[in-house]
């Protein structure tokens, strides 16, 4: 009896995680410290975690929901599989844009928590910035054979061309990717480090990538990773038209979660001055909530410092065009 009343007392909050940083431990030590709330957590990658949410059902013991891209953030909303919740703490917090659409009620499904740009890398002796400075340049026969970039069904690529949608139309979307289709370099392969490679090895001149994988190259002491960026420049394109996109990661309460009060708390503490550093610099990204600074060398070396323009379109119109997004690959062969 005096375990089980111990047991029922103990405050627990159950995630499931797509982030799978080091840093992200010193996070969840800190919230269990300061609240006394403790943290079981299971790892998976984005796709996998709303399955088994979607296999779970009422049973799952999910709470808290930490996916890595909009369009899965989408999804999993679309899907049913998150609780819309109250927070004036993550409203106050989190720019609008970066958030779901409210629910008849006012409630918020999803919570972006972290940003990261998706940028244009390219062959400093090779390219000129000016030639790849906005995303529609991508689809200009002026790089014609010049680009590589990971499957254009892929997640990253999916949130791009579902922002680079909004911003055009449906009409010129499809007409740009078909001219994305026909600069390519090489068949779609890898993931975005393999792009910058590509890119430094001399197989293309132009590719496209998250931040945080360069990021990740700048910061490395390898000789060669070394190599492989002092042979590629990066630009932050359309920075005189609707800015950079940003992709997201991001949060939701699960939409059978047994310990509500528990992972409304964990997220609000997720956007945290604190946390959010912890949050942004794990992965090198941008801090999604207002005012908060992160002094990360790499980020700042890809900006020579400078702040950048990024785009404000609400991320949740981007995830909602994944699906328009699809269909246009599959008609211009865009695997």
């Amino acid at each position: 009896m005096t375990l089980g009343a111990a047991s029922a007392q103990e405050q627990v909050v159950n995630l499931y995680s797509a982030r799978h940083y080091s840093t992200d431990e010193a996070l969840y030590n800190d919230f269990t410290k300061a609240t006394g709330i403790r943290i079981n957590r299971v790892d998976a990658d984005d796709a996998g975690i709303l399955a088994r949410l979607k296999a779970e059902g009422s049973a799952s013991p999910a709470d808290v929901i930490l996916l890595v891209d909009a369009a899965r953030l989408h999804k999993g909303e679309v899907d049913g599989l998150f609780k819309p919740i109250q927070s004036k703490v993550l409203n106050d917090a989190i720019p609008a844009h970066l958030r779901s659409q409210p629910a008849a009620d006012g409630g918020i499904s999803w919570y972006g928590l972290s940003t990261r740009a998706r940028v244009i890398v390219y062959n400093k002796t090779k390219v000129q910035k000016d030639d790849v400075d906005t995303y529609e340049e991508l689809g200009d026969p002026k790089n014609k054979g010049k680009l590589c970039i990971r499957s254009g069904s892929h997640p990253y690529n999916l949130s791009l061309f579902g922002a680079v949608t909004e911003h055009l139309g449906d009409a010129k979307a499809e007409e740009w990717l078909k001219g994305v289709v026909s600069n390519l370099a090489r068949a779609p392969k890898g993931g975005d480090t393999d792009q910058i490679k590509a890119v430094a090895a001399g197989e293309c001149d132009v590719a496209v990538t998250n931040s945080y994988y360069l990021a990740r190259l700048l910061r490395s002491t390898k000789p060669e990773d070394t190599a492989v960026i002092s042979k590629v420049g990066v630009v932050f394109p359309n920075q005189q038209s609707w800015g950079t996109h940003m992709n997201i990661a991001g949060g939701a309460v699960a939409r059978h979660a047994k310990n509500q009060e528990n992972a409304v708390k964990f997220l609000e503490y997720l956007a945290s001055a604190s946390a959010q550093n912890y949050f942004a610099n794990g992965n090198n990204e941008w801090p999604a909530a207002k005012g908060v600074a992160v002094d990360n060398p790499a980020l700042k070396s890809m900006t020579g410092g400078a702040p950048f323009k990024s785009e404000t379109i609400p991320i949740s119109a981007v995830g909602a065009n994944t699906v328009k997004v699809q269909q246009m690959l599959d008609r211009v062969g865009f695997k």
